[in-house]
C-alpha cells in the first residue's frame, strides 16, 4: 500500500513537486479548498481523505497532541520543522534538493 500524504500549506510547494516526480500521491490543503480551516479542522479533514499530514506548523502539532493524550482518534500526523528533513525521508540521487527550504 503506497503512502497517501497531505500537506498543509506551510509546506513549500518545492517539497511537493519535488515528491510528486517521484511518485508519491499527495494532495495540498490549497487544492483540496481547505487551506483556511483551523488546526482541528485539518486533522479532521485529512483523516476523512485517509491520508498522513504533512506539516511545518507547531500549533498543528499541538493540537495532535492534544487529542492523542485526551484519548481521540488521531491518524498519522508528520510534523517537520526543517524542510531538509524531506530529504532523509526522500532521497534524490546526487543531490539536496530543499537546502535553504
Amino acid at each position: 500500500m503506497a503512502i497517501r500524504l497531505y500537506m498543509d500549506h506551510n509546506v513549500p510547494r518545492a517539497i511537493t513537486n519535488s515528491l510528486r516526480l517521484k511518485g508519491i500521491d499527495i494532495v495540498t490543503a490549497y487544492e483540496d479548498g481547505s487551506s483556511q480551516l483551523d488546526d482541528s479542522q485539518l486533522l479532521d479533514r485529512s483523516s476523512e481523505l485517509g491520508r498522513v499530514l504533512i506539516t511545518r506548523d507547531f500549533n498543528l502539532l499541538q493540537e495532535a497532541t492534544k487529542r492523542q493524550r485526551d484519548g481521540k482518534h488521531l491518524d498519522p500526523v508528520s510534523f517537520h520543522r526543517r524542510a531538509d528533513i524531506f530529504q532523509e525521508l526522500f532521497p534524490l540521487p546526487g543531490k539536496r534538493m530543499f537546502e535553504g527550504v
